[in-house]
């Protein structure tokens, strides 16, 4: 055990160009303490009664004054710290100071030029130079990089650390076991076995950590940092274990707002980084007090992970960076304060040494083998560990006659064998249960699984009915949409009836204004327009009001739209496509879930061989554990090769899975952009229909026939009536036209008679619309494909 205070150096940070230097002198004696002097002279302007303290002198192991270099500072500082780690103590610098200080440089040294290393990657040179050297010893060493940052822990080693955003990411939580030792989860240790992997894990945590830029420095670290090195030692041949560990930590620098004038998003940062400070100041100054009983190391995340290194079991070493500029002066002056109350602090670092398990366990085996030799040659019996079939009759005999001797004073001896002693026991209180039957247990018993009975059939009642009462409401539901369906059909077939009967009407209103006009052309215009209110096909379309769904029409529309559009065989393409990759996809998951059972049962059959030769050790000592096994070896082989497998499965898994997300966002864009084109074209024919429609006069001789769409109030005239019709040499009524082929048809025109009379049009003019949006757009979607006049 080594009992020593904390040793506490200083360094004095190189001034800047525009910065003005304070008055400090620096006294390194090599016999006693360094002392530092700094000097605040009095301001005229507080007057000439002014009891202001001056000079200001504290005392340290050494300062570095501005021109000190890295390599001094390792020797002098870190140097014994990484030898007393070597040798099995565990060990702990930490650089102290306001921001802008120059702690992250002392510690971790500047990028800019080798000799600026700092004392982390400088110590684990020396380490693993060290280890090199030392054959005598084998050595495992482990690195841990942690990042406390407002006050909540992260793992600065952790892959995942570069893609992912700082809040996704799993926080370092500490845990303390029943004898106060700090455990910290999800913080990794990562294996090096030599001076470069060390240095890449630095550099790696480095890139990591959280910066910023202040008005006080331009790469300000707005994080605790801990990085931790982990060595274990171990002598060839010997039961005994050493474990060090050596903490390198760079604290974040205390700031004072109100002169910084930081806001957002850095003050959030630096309140949590002065609160932090704040609760060390305070494990400090208790531990300091001899006669404090509490000491309050769970305030904050970064006191607890340093119980040890602050009174504990550390050799702890200090260094309190100080910018002596005239304006920083008073922070500087606050640092040298701190450093004198942890001056103060006593630790007692104790060799950490443990025995190895395994040749604990091989030793014990020894001994027990030994002691049963002797006890072999001390009674001249070998014993084993199940009594033989003659000493079981022979206790028999020996328990019957001490039970049926009356004589209070008779004993039972069977000799100091502890197996004898155990089998009267047992014998004995099996007569004595078969003779003492406990009945009052068997009767609860009987009436607790009776209660436990009818609970159990008032659960199954309760769930019966439950499900009734489901079935019940799912029938309601189906009632109630059959009924909404019976309803939207009867309106279709009104709006149907209602258009049939407006046809019948104007069919009517057209042959008595016919008949009276008593013209030639009358008869042919009766025709006219019969063939018309014949040819008109009216679907029952779906109301609008009831949802505002397709009408059957512009459904069969979109059916002629879609065989046409370019991208529908594209989207047929794909959703093979898709099938086929949902067809593999899911053959994979099968192949892999065997696999994954298959590895299982090699694990499962390695376990069973374990526990077979443990079992074989046991029962013949001679049996050496530490030959390998054929069988384990194959079984392992196995294993690695269904791992391989497994592996290139699962990424072609995740390969299918990319693929088959993309084929479906590709099909969605397929069709929202089919179905976007075809409301285009279906809102360009309907304007082009409603602007044909008050175009009554095509010119001065042809008048074209439509019927005018108009609300029931309205009516309609005959005088506006005039169309362009197709007659077939059958329907000619003069029969002058029967020169002409039927596959050619003839345009006959309808002048309009002198009189005029209205009649009112009955039936819904929003259906007459669809009618006729239908029937253009029908026309237009053949013409298109080449059907058009056949």
């Amino acid at each position: 055990m080594v009992k020593e205070t904390i040793r506490v150096y200083a360094r004095v940070k190189p001034l800047g160009r525009r910065q003005q230097a304070g008055i400090y002198s620096v006294d390194n004696d090599e016999k006693s303490l360094s002392s530092l002097e700094i000097i605040v002279p009095r301001d005229l302007a507080d007057g000439f009664v002014n009891n202001k303290q001056e000079s200001y002198k504290f005392k340290f192991q050494k300062i570095f004054d501005q021109e000190a270099k890295q390599d001094v500072v390792f020797d002098n500082i870190a140097k014994p710290v990484a030898e007393c780690v070597l040798a099995g103590y565990n060990g702990t610098i930490f650089a102290y100071g306001q921001t802008g200080s120059g702690k992250t440089f002392t510690i971790t040294g500047g990028a800019e030029r080798y000799s600026d290393r700092g004392i982390i990657p400088r110590t684990l040179s020396y380490i693993f130079d060290q280890l090199q050297k030392d054959g005598s010893k084998v050595y495992t060493t482990h690195v841990s990089y942690l990042e406390i940052y407002n006050e909540c822990g992260y793992d600065l080693l952790d892959p995942r650390h570069e893609a992912s955003r700082l809040k996704d990411l799993p926080k370092v939580t500490i845990m303390e076991d029943p004898d106060q030792n700090i455990h910290l989860k999800n913080l990794s240790l990562q294996q090096a076995t030599n001076e470069e992997e060390a240095l890449n894990l630095l550099f790696l945590g480095d890139t990591n950590r959280m910066i910023a830029e202040t008005p006080m420095n331009q790469a300000s670290s707005r994080s605790h940092c801990i990085f931790t090195i982990h060595i274990s030692s171990k002598e060839p041949g010997s039961a005994t274990i050493r474990h060090s560990k050596l903490h390198l930590v760079d604290l974040a620098g205390s700031e004072r707002v109100a002169k910084t004038g930081v806001g957002g998003h850095i003050l959030t940062e630096a309140k949590y980084i002065n609160l932090s400070l704040h609760h060390l100041e305070q494990v400090i100054i208790a531990l300091a007090e001899k006669n404090r009983s509490h000491i309050p190391y769970r305030n904050s995340m970064m006191t607890s992970v340093l119980r040890d290194s602050l009174g504990g079991n550390c050799m702890t070493t200090m260094i309190a960076t100080l910018s002596i500029d005239r304006r920083n002066i008073d922070e500087s002056i606050s640092t040298c304060r701190f450093a004198q109350r942890v001056a103060l602090i006593k630790n007692e670092a104790v060799l950490n040494e443990e025995i190895d398990p395994t040749l604990m366990i091989i030793k014990l085996k020894k001994e027990i083998q030994e002691l049963k030799d002797e006890l072999v040659l001390v009674t001249g019996k070998e014993r084993t560990s199940e009594l033989s079939q003659e000493e079981l009759l022979k206790l028999d005999e020996l328990i019957e006659t001490f039970l049926e001797d009356n004589d209070p004073d008779s004993t039972l001896d069977v000799g100091a064998d502890m197996r004898k002693i155990k089998y009267c026991f047992i014998h004995l209180k099996l007569m004595n249960d078969s003779k003492m039957p406990d009945k009052k247990p068997l009767l609860q018993h009987n009436s607790e699984e009776k209660d436990s009975n009818k609970e159990v059939g008032e659960e199954e009642l309760k769930k019966l009915k439950e499900l009734l009462q489901q079935r019940d409401n799912e029938i309601n539901i189906l009632v109630n949409m059959l009924k909404k369906e019976k309803k939207r059909a009867q309106e279709g077939l009104f709006q149907l009836n209602a258009a049939s009967a407006g046809s019948t009407v104007l069919e009517q209103s057209l042959c008595v204004n016919l008949e009276e006009s008593q013209s030639p052309a009358s008869s042919s215009s009766l025709k006219e327009a019969k063939d018309f209110s014949s040819s008109v096909h009216r679907p029952p379309f779906l109301s609008r009001q009831t949802g505002g769904k397709m009408s059957l029409g512009c459904q069969e529309a979109f059916e002629v739209f879609k065989q046409d559009h370019g991208d529908s065989i594209a989207i047929e393409d794909n959703k093979e496509l898709l099938k086929q990759r949902f067809a593999e996809a899911k053959c994979l998951g099968e192949k892999l879930n065997k696999v994954r059972n298959k590895i299982n049962h090699l694990k499962g059959e390695i376990t069973q061989r374990h526990i077979q030769r443990a079992v074989l050790a046991v029962s013949s000592p001679s049996e050496k554990l530490n030959t390998l096994d054929p069988v384990e070896e194959q079984l392992r082989t196995q294993i690695e090769e269904e791992k391989k497998s497994y592996k290139t499965m699962f990424n072609r898994l995740k390969g299918l899975k990319v693929e088959i997300e993309h084929l479906q966002l590709l099909m969605e864009k397929a069709k929202m952009k089919l179905q976007k084109d075809f409301e285009i074209w279906w809102s360009e024919e309907a304007q082009k229909l409603q602007q044909e429609k008050p175009e009554m006069v095509s010119s001065s001789n042809t008048v074209t026939v439509y019927p005018q769409l108009r609300k029931p109030s309205q009516h309609l005239s005959i005088n506006s009536f005039s169309e362009t019709t197709r007659v077939s040499p059958s329907e000619d009524p003069a029969g002058k036209n029967n020169s002409i082929a039927s596959s050619n048809p003839i345009s006959k025109t309808r002048t309009p008679s002198s009189s005029s009379t209205s009649v009112p049009l009955t039936g819904d003019s929003q259906a007459d619309a669809d009618i006729l949006a239908f029937m253009k757009a029908r026309q237009n979607i053949l013409q298109k494909k080449g059907l058009g006049n056949k």
